[in-house]
């Protein structure tokens, strides 16, 4: 039987490689290829080289639809933002040496986002391993135990010796892929193998992972401390398939609701029970109420509480314990490491489904929290540079309120802009990347979410991230409908401010100022110059009106500092950042 049919996938796309190897049986690079479309991968993005040519060329061929980039790291958020768009897992691949290791900054940003894909990169044969060969990929060279094996890098990670092994490959994989969590998987595959044939038929059995739900008896014990006392709800971006629950319990207990940055939407942002965004770029209010009214417990829902989402403020403890909910038993627990803590390893919609079911139809409410005012931007003015709140304030009205474009936010100030400005109702429309932080990833990974999405993706990135790494020309190539809105303040602006606010001395943190409009054009692309408040709906407006890959660049106002350098520098002091 073929490997296609074997996954139950159609075979009359495939034909013959031309791939060496001895007659009969299936080529290497095919087998692959089919299971990975039979396990959900769509959209596969990559930089083609000599060392993964064969394999290449088999996803060409395959139902899978492939996207070449310009640059390994964009491939890969690429990849990120279009499992976050549609939710199914996408390939990316590589060629040896800088290919691979070009990938490796956004590979780890796919595992600390918790995204679903597999990454097959080639190897150099064994044959000449050890003797120089160009970009040669092996122990002799690179550190293969954090690169080919199963790591802090990837979920699961082999280097393919013989073609016998795909077996069991393709069942990790299907495995791993059927969590609920995310899973990052590394496929090497030496060039010889790749065009090697199988004398043996490909027979992967069909083994399924059930999710681990959640322990009706653990959500009683949970729902026993929830009626004890009061409660808040603090969500994160691992209860975004959970958003009806999330909504029904916070009713149900009359509990007020904070999210971490990457959650914005999961719960309504203007429910009357919402106390704010906590952490870099967040709100004072949540700190406020609880300072006012501390709840007996906060129950914690799919949220490491790291620096970005709580910045470990003591002022956001419970008075008796965390009641944390994920399905990483890593994750629970070790923020607050003096707060006591009970955790939940479950799956959160399942959790909640069982709490809901052990809740009486009335809990008594916690205290009611004063309205979240949402910061108001000043008053337009005639001339001058733009001010980055009435930049959001347009953003809000023309592409949030307006359109169903999901909005992607570059790490530094163009995330703590969005984070504290931007308001949603409803889950998968805001994302950023935040913890990982890595310029680069929005002003590429708009482009998988678009070419995913099958329509608008909005990004809000800074300059210097624009410089750093765009995929205008990959937009251009395949009608992206990308926008970009540039924050061209002419600065590392982030840098600069935070440098400034520790009493230092910025260091080369200006920038020549960059015409993206002439930018964009010189690729295929198109886009319009923003320099005065009262120009901003027009060229939102045209971005969204525009059939293909576009830019707004806007000229913001330097002086204007984002609403994270307070909090981020005191973080930093606190972790012996002082000059």
């Amino acid at each position: 039987m073929r490997a296609a049919e074997m996954l139950g996938e159609p075979v009359g796309w495939r034909r013959e490689s031309t791939g060496a190897g001895s007659a009969g049986g299936e080529v290497v690079a095919d087998v692959v290829a089919a299971a990975l479309h039979a396990l959900g991968v769509r959209f596969a993005f990559g930089v083609v080289g000599g060392g993964i040519a064969p394999f290449a060329e088999a996803l060409q061929r395959s139902p899978i639809r492939v996207h070449h980039f310009r640059h390994e790291a964009g491939a890969v958020f690429a990849a990120v933002e279009a499992y976050f768009r549609t939710g199914e897992p996408a390939a990316v691949f590589v060629t040896t040496g800088p290919g691979l290791l070009n990938a490796l900054n956004a590979v780890v940003a796919a595992r600390w986002d918790g995204a679903q894909l597999v990454l097959v990169s080639g190897a150099t044969t064994a044959s000449r391993r050890g003797r120089w060969a160009v970009q040669e990929t092996s122990a002799y060279t690179l550190p293969l135990a954090a690169l080919g094996e199963s790591h802090a890098l990837f979920d699961y990670a082999v280097q393919l010796a013989d073609p016998a092994e795909l077996e069991e490959v393709v069942r990790r994989l299907r495995t791993g892929l059927e969590r609920p969590a995310g899973f990052v998987a590394h496929l090497s595959l030496p060039l010889a193998l790749q065009s090697a044939r199988r004398q043996a038929p490909f027979a992967a059995a069909a083994a399924r992972l059930e999710s681990p739900g959640a322990d009706p008896a653990a959500a009683a014990r949970c729902a026993a401390l929830v009626r004890e006392g009061s409660l808040v709800l603090w969500v994160g971006h691992g209860a975004r398939g959970a958003a009806d629950a999330v909504r029904a319990l916070a009713e149900r207990t009359g509990a007020c609701v904070m999210c971490s940055p990457r959650a914005k939407g999961i719960f309504p942002e203007g429910h009357p029970r919402f106390l704010g965004v906590t952490g870099a770029g967040g709100h004072v209010h949540p700190e406020t109420y609880f300072s006012l009214h501390r709840p007996d417990h906060v129950l914690v829902l799919g949220t490491r509480l790291g620096e970005v989402t709580s910045f470990w403020s003591p002022r956001l403890r419970p008075a008796r314990a965390f009641l944390h909910v994920d399905c990483d038993p890593a994750s629970i627990g070790v923020a607050y490491p003096d707060v006591p803590v009970v955790g939940f390893v479950a799956e959160i919609g399942a959790f909640l489904r069982y709490l809901l079911q052990q809740l009486p139809p009335h809990v008594p409410a916690s205290p009611a929290p004063p309205p979240l005012l949402w910061p108001i931007p000043p008053a337009p003015r005639a001339a001058g540079p733009v001010r980055p709140q009435l930049l959001l304030q347009a953003i809000q009205d023309v592409v949030v309120d307006g359109s169903d474009a999901p909005v992607l936010s570059e790490s530094g100030n163009s995330f703590a802009w969005a984070n504290h400005h931007l308001r949603f109702g409803t889950p998968g429309r805001y994302r950023t990347s935040a913890a990982w932080g890595s310029m680069g990833h929005m002003t590429t990974g708009v482009v998988g979410a678009a070419l995913a999405g099958h329509g608008k993706a909005v990004a809000l990135v800074g300059d210097g991230a624009m410089l750093m790494n765009n995929e205008i020309s990959t937009a251009v190539a395949y009608g992206a409908p990308a926008v970009w809105i540039v924050l061209n303040d002419a600065q590392y602006g982030i840098t600069d401010q935070a440098m400034r606010a520790q009493g230092l001395a910025p260091v080369e943190t200006q920038l020549p100022r960059v015409d993206f409009v002439a930018f964009a054009r010189s690729m295929g692309a198109d886009g319009v110059r923003v320099a005065e408040e009262a120009g901003l709906e027009a060229g939102l407006e045209a971005a969204l009106a525009a059939p293909g890959p576009f830019v707004v660049d806007v000229w913001i106002d330097r002086t204007e500092v984002s609403p994270v350098v307070a909090r981020r520098i005191a973080s930093l002091e606190a972790q012996g950042g002082r000059r």
